[in-house]
């Protein structure tokens, strides 16, 4: 299958240009949300496998890829605000969302702020609080520079995609203060995301495998389904996978994705 983009484009939503590719044409609408510092390309592997029974929705959000940055900070909850802007624009009513680290956060803030767009949610390497994190992270951001980003992919990828390459030393400064932000968004704000959850998380990544089966839990998840019935959360540990491995692990991801995007409700099986 091509992984030539059927449709593509920038639609304008809450003052950004936002790029966005769509493959596919049947079934569910599946939006994919990418990672920190990365673009639509960094989930090509995922996409063309995807597509072949559903439309995938991929965008690049503020700052990033091919999306121009602008004057505001770059937060979870404006991204999750953009989102919704643009499922307006190309007249999208509901989604399947597939999010990797930031754009797991900024799924969970999707789901949380405009709940009737989210259908099912997949949260992968992501966390609802800062303190999920492990400390050693933490104090590493606190000494992040631009000058550490010199040569790297993240900055080349930066330069051949963004509308403004020479803007790569802001773009690094908002993304440093992003991460420098310790948050904690309400656990009741979890608890009541009404879409069944997968959790993806490795079992070496940034975020404490502790946090990801306390969100687990605050999903629905932690219950005996032999007796309760099988819970709307789903939870996946990939072993031997750090943070930056799990996007990677495609064979490991495409083997949990459509079978959960796929399945009835629990309820519905059970009915």
């Amino acid at each position: 299958m091509t992984n030539t983009p059927a449709q593509s484009g920038y639609a304008t939503v809450n003052g950004l240009k936002m790029y966005y590719e769509i493959r596919g044409e049947g079934g569910q609408p599946l939006l994919l949300l990418h990672g920190a510092y990365m673009s639509i390309d960094a989930l090509g592997n995922l996409i063309p496998p995807l597509a072949a029974t559903r439309q995938v929705i991929a965008v690049e959000l503020q700052g990033h890829g091919r999306t121009a940055d602008i004057d505001r900070p770059i937060r979870y909850e404006s991204m999750a605000d953009d989102v919704a802007a643009l499922l307006a624009e190309l007249g999208v009513a509901s989604v399947d969302i597939f999010g990797y680290s930031m754009g797991g956060g900024v799924a969970l803030q999707v789901a949380i702020r405009h709940p009737q767009l989210v259908r099912k949610l997949i949260v992968a390497s992501a966390a609802y609080k800062s303190s999920a994190l492990y400390p050693e992270l933490q104090a590493m951001f606190d000494t992040m520079t631009l000058d550490m980003f010199a040569g790297t992919p993240m900055e080349s990828e930066y330069q051949r995609l963004a509308p403004n390459p020479e803007y790569f030393p802001t773009f690094v400064d908002k993304m440093i203060d992003l991460d420098k932000q310790s948050f904690e968004w309400p656990a009741e704000d979890i608890q009541a995301i009404k879409a069944p959850t997968m959790l993806i998380v490795g079992d070496a990544d940034i975020v404490q495998p502790d946090h990801a089966l306390e969100m687990f839990r605050l999903l629905g998840g932690g219950v005996c389904g032999d007796v309760h019935g099988l819970p709307q959360a789903r939870l996946a540990v990939l072993p031997g996978s750090t943070h930056v491995m799990v996007i990677d692990q495609t064979e490991l991801l495409l083997a949990m994705i459509p079978p959960f995007l796929d399945a009835p409700p629990p309820e519905a099986e059970a009915a």
